[in-house]
């Protein structure tokens, strides 16, 4: 049934209730798809996104060291149909073009991430290859001349191989080696770089490359490595933070963040205060497991500290497997990012349910069991529904949950399959919505959404994927050699939103106001079948929809529906 807000005004109708009752439980339902028209203030911060192993290419090119992504990717057997980032979109050697796209597109910043091996190839200092700095000081330098602000990411999954000999981030020592990475960096693109996220997606590197071992440096320890690793990724950011704050910050004033991943989870039943407790719960274990120390209190969220202990204890360990943080630790860590950063593209419903102690497992630790949201389209990713609605309600949550920060979506797209090139209104549809939903947070929920990149600026090395689907703004042909990047219908849209800072209202759908001539002829109407006690049928229209309401008994013949 279509959404109907219905406002009675000067009825007097003694039986709507039951109509109104059947309507509003279609409100309920359907609210959440309405469609809001609005703008974002202005300063808005639109953007697009990459990185560097994706895009880049050049894999051994000047200098280059080997990362944990080209060792993955040249194992034969690592990916269906042996994909690689060898090449990708040669962005290495064809740097004016991407630049070309960026001012075409009129974007107001570009996320893109360093290759650590490309700038140090062993992971040290001592290993620094100039010829790749000289890379990134063009593409800073580009943007800059194009009024376009970089968004630097120092860490986005490509690990020096030589650093994940020593361990990768399951070793302590990763710590003060991140920092010097990222000291230098700051030191030597700061000037002109003002935003700073330190890893992207810390969950996706501790448990899908520590635990699930799907991702390099593919270690299948579920019960242990991922925690340990989540913690060296947290105090390394905090150091990091830290580092850009003293040394760098007063001259620079730049911002520092991170970039976390987090769904949207809908509990299975809100009136069951289980499944509401589990849909907390996941979004504690995803999101919070690094949100709350940095952004509320130094340390881990209640729920997994509870659950982890408990598990553990019947586990007969004598300790949590979730590390825990010192009370210096703690205070180092909370506050350290200047605004927050969450990658969102899907919603899941979450339910309660009592998960198995053995083999220990940060899955089993969560007790909770999660599925599609259903009703959404799917897209070519499974099990990565395209859920718009979800995206204010996770932001209406960050607000509650976090102190009401400034938000930046740092990463939000869908994946469409190969045969899609050009046209690709799936993308419009989603942007469109997804972009809706986030204006609605901030218009009329208040939440301090200060920008939204897209993913991607074009199609890409999409990981264990490779070239099989795509989340670009562009197409590109990898079966050409000069990798000719062509924009998608969706470019055009993004452009047109990202010009009109939102969605204003049309002149077809603004209130007209105004008088009829005062000759116009004001009257009622009735009859005596109707004004009878007989049943009476009351269509409601709103843009093309009726919804049919059996009125009982009118007792008076004048009566006024607004529809909104």
């Amino acid at each position: 049934m279509p959404v109907l807000q219905c406002i009675f005004v000067l009825c007097r109708l003694s039986n709507l209730s039951m109509c109104l009752s059947a309507l509003s439980q279609s409100l309920c339902y359907s609210r959440r798809k309405l469609y809001h028209y609005g703008t974002f203030p202005k300063g808005f911060s639109w953007g697009v996104s990459s990185s560097a192993y994706q895009i880049e290419g050049g894999w051994n090119a000047d200098g280059k060291g080997t990362s944990i992504w080209d060792t993955f990717t040249h194992k034969p057997g690592s990916i269906p149909g042996n994909p690689s980032g060898d090449v990708a979109c040669d962005s290495y050697h064809r740097l004016d073009e991407d630049l070309y796209m960026l001012r075409a597109l009129r974007v107001k910043s570009y996320r893109f991430s360093l290759s650590w091996s490309r700038i140090f190839p062993d992971g040290q200092r001592t290993s620094l290859n100039q010829r790749g700095v000289d890379y990134y000081n063009r593409l800073i330098d580009g943007l800059v001349a194009y009024n376009i602000t970089p968004t630097v990411t120092l860490y986005h999954w490509d690990l020096p191989q030589a650093l994940q000999t020593l361990g990768g981030w399951d070793n302590v020592d990763m710590i003060n080696i991140f920092n010097d990475f990222c000291d230098f960096s700051f030191a030597t693109f700061g000037d002109r770089v003002k935003f700073w996220i330190t890893f992207n997606q810390p969950h996706t590197i501790a448990w899908s490359g520590y635990g699930l071992g799907q991702i390099p440096p593919n270690v299948k320890k579920p019960g242990l490595a991922p925690y340990r690793v989540a913690h060296n990724l947290i105090k390394a950011h905090a150091k990091a933070y830290h580092t850009y704050d003293n040394k760098y910050r007063k001259s620079q004033g730049g911002l520092v963040s991170i970039a976390l991943n987090a769904d949207w989870i809908e509990p299975k039943d809100v009136n069951v205060p289980r499944e509401v407790a589990a849909a907390d719960r996941a979004l504690q274990f995803q999101l919070g497991w690094f949100a709350h120390p940095i952004f509320k209190n130094g340390d881990y969220p209640d729920a997994m500290k509870l659950q982890v202990g408990n598990k553990s204890e019947l586990q007969g360990l004598s300790e949590s497997r979730l590390p825990s943080f010192t009370e210096e630790e703690k205070s180092f860590i909370r506050g350290t990012a200047d605004m927050f950063c969450v990658n969102h593209y899907t919603t899941k419903i979450a339910r309660h349910a009592t998960l198995r102690l053995t083999p220990q497992s940060y899955e089993y630790d969560r007790d909770l069991s999660e599925a599609e949201e259903g009703d959404s389209p799917t897209t070519a990713i499974s099990k990565q529904r395209a859920v718009a609605w979800g995206l204010r309600r996770l932001l209406n949550w960050i607000k509650e949950e976090y102190g009401d920060p400034e938000i930046y979506i740092t990463e939000n797209g869908v994946a469409t399959d190969i045969k899609t090139t050009v046209d690709d209104t799936d993308r419009v549809f989603y942007h469109k919505t997804y972009v809706d939903e986030a204006l609605k947070a901030h218009n009329l929920d208040g939440v301090k959404v200060k920008g939204y990149i897209a993913t991607s600026l074009m199609d890409s090395f999409e990981w264990l994927n490779g070239y099989k689907i795509g989340f670009g703004l562009h197409h590109v042909d990898f079966t050409n050699s000069n990798r000719p990047r062509t924009p998608k219908r969706s470019a055009h849209y993004y452009y047109q939103v990202m010009r009109d800072n939102g969605f204003p209202l049309p002149d077809d759908e603004k209130m007209l106001y105004g008088q009829f001539p005062k000759t116009f002829n004001w009257s009622t109407a009735s009859a005596s079948y109707q004004v009878g006690n007989a049943s009476t049928l009351v269509e409601i229209t709103s843009h093309g929809h009726v919804c049919q309401c059996n009125v009982v008994t009118i007792t008076a013949s004048v009566f006024t529906i607004f529809i909104l």
